[in-house]
């Protein structure tokens, strides 16, 4: 067996282990094998990549730079890994996407500079025929423009994600006819390139596909930015699959793809999860019109400390507990599942309510009760517990905010109207675990906190839910 063979053949292993982590990590009770499958295929790929430039005769400093590099990336990998908290995961995500884009532009540059900027050279002669070079002229601009959007994108993504910009939507006048006209000249310079490519239309199209990656993003709020996570990871996954094809490379094509379209589909589920449009929110908000939310008064909020909640929790006989980006932040997981563990054994009926895009990223929450070992089968998802939220004793709302606003069921003209939310109003009592009364990341203001049956929780919320395990020492169990 020869050594292409053999590398061809570990590319097929590879893309079978990637499959496999897919599936893992669509469980959480399989999501760490899934992690394990996902390592060992890029493993496999890394070493077969390496026997292959061997085989072919690499020069020793190619060679060289090839091992360097890819020391260099996990040295750095490992790094981030080990240093980045989760209330970083979804920023840090967003940035990785922009290194995969700009991989896609760099690579498409390099395939042009290879073939059509020298017709009469080697790699240009192995092209058999004028369709040919049209195809590859057609895949370096694709490539590039791909690669481009998903690289700016991904970077406005990381700036709103990590609070380095504001969250709020980029309302340029016509953003719409800017984005349409972007994809049309797209359109016409591909066209062109693919028939007389220059230089000058790689350069163009380069610019045009920057520009709007940056305005996509930029014009899509904050209350949309897990879906806009998910779709950068899309776009990632096309953007390796066209750098697949321009290095004729058959796993980066079928990885790409298996990125792109779990990415796409994952999308379009938290779209309809959040009664928002798949074009819209994959178009910089096409069609959302919606202006800043309007000041309104809606009176004094009522305050409540730990030993209240405690004597409330302890002559509760239902519970549920919907977390949001704050409890991440205030790293509130693990007091939050002894709180849980406590109400339990008391025999109260304790349930999480998981918000589609709880925190900023798909699956947050769910993966920082499951680090806290919070068992599965009390972790439902909006669905699976808003009905039952009118029976419910307390509702404790910890750290979440945009995700449990009855704006987006009671005001048309919100920016979050007609996104369904954890209707926690609908429980006897409600307690809000915040830091202040500064509204949530899309920026809206939340009637809830104003509520006959709303009560605020001020401080860290792992203080706070520390305050209140150490207040049931006080507290008898109703008879």
């Amino acid at each position: 067996m020869t050594i292409e063979t053999a590398a061809q053949a570990a590319y097929i292993v590879a893309a079978l282990l990637f499959i496999l982590a897919l599936a893992g990590l669509s469980r959480h009770e399989t999501a760490k094998s899934g992690n394990t499958f996902g390592i060992a295929g890029m493993a496999v790929a890394l070493v077969a990549t390496v026997a292959l430039a061997i085989d072919n005769k690499i020069s020793g400093i190619g060679l060289a730079l090839l091992v360097v590099a890819t020391l260099i990336g996990a040295a750095i990998g490992l790094y981030r890994a080990a240093k980045v908290e989760m209330t970083g995961m979804p920023e840090l995500i967003a940035l990785l996407h922009s290194f995969v884009g700009l991989a896609a532009v760099l690579v498409g540059w390099n395939g042009y500079l290879h073939v059509e900027a020298h017709p009469g050279g080697a790699e240009a002669a192995l092209l058999d025929g004028q369709r040919m070079l049209g195809i590859h002229s057609a895949e370096v601009f694709i490539g590039v423009f791909i690669g481009a959007v998903t690289f700016t994108g991904s970077i406005v993504a990381y700036l709103k994600l990590s609070a380095k910009i504001k969250s709020s939507p980029l309302m340029l006048p016509g953003k719409n006819l800017l984005n349409l006209g972007a994809l049309a000249v797209f359109a016409v310079l591909t066209a062109w390139f693919v028939i007389d490519p220059h230089l000058w239309l790689l350069i163009a199209v380069t610019v045009v596909a920057l520009a709007l990656g940056w305005h996509l993003v930029a014009s899509i709020g904050g209350g949309d930015m897990p879906v806009v996570v998910s779709m950068l990871n899309s776009y990632s996954g096309w953007a390796a699959a066209a750098a697949g094809f321009l290095l004729e490379n058959d796993l980066l094509i079928v990885t790409g793809a298996l990125v792109g379209s779990s990415g796409a589909y994952l999308s379009y589920v938290m779209c309809k999860a959040m009664n928002r449009s798949f074009i819209s929110v994959i178009a910089g908000g096409f069609g959302i019109e919606a202006g800043p939310a309007e000041d309104k008064e809606y009176g004094d909020h009522r305050e409540i400390n730990a030993e209240g909640v405690a004597d409330l929790l302890a002559n509760a006989d239902s519970v549920v507990i919907t977390p949001g980006y704050g409890m991440a932040v205030a790293q509130a997981q693990y007091g939050v599942a002894e709180l849980t563990r406590v109400l339990r054994d008391r025999g109260v009926n304790v349930r999480f309510g998981i918000h589609p895009v709880a925190g900023r990223l798909p699956g947050h929450m769910n993966v920082l009760l499951a680090e806290a070992r919070v068992p599965y089968d009390i972790v439902l998802e909006m669905d699976e517990v808003n009905d039952d939220l009118s029976g419910t004793s307390v509702v404790l709302v910890i750290g979440a905010n945009d995700t449990v606003n009855p704006a987006a069921t009671e005001d048309p003209g919100s920016p979050i109207a007609g996104m369904p939310v954890l209707k926690v109003w609908e429980a006897d009592h409600v307690v809000v675990f915040k830091r202040s009364m500064a509204s949530g990341y899309a920026g809206v203001q939340n009637p809830l906190f104003f509520k006959e049956n709303t009560a605020m929780l001020f401080g860290d919320a792992k203080d706070r839910v520390e305050d209140i395990l150490r207040a049931f020492a006080d507290v008898r169990t109703p008879a």
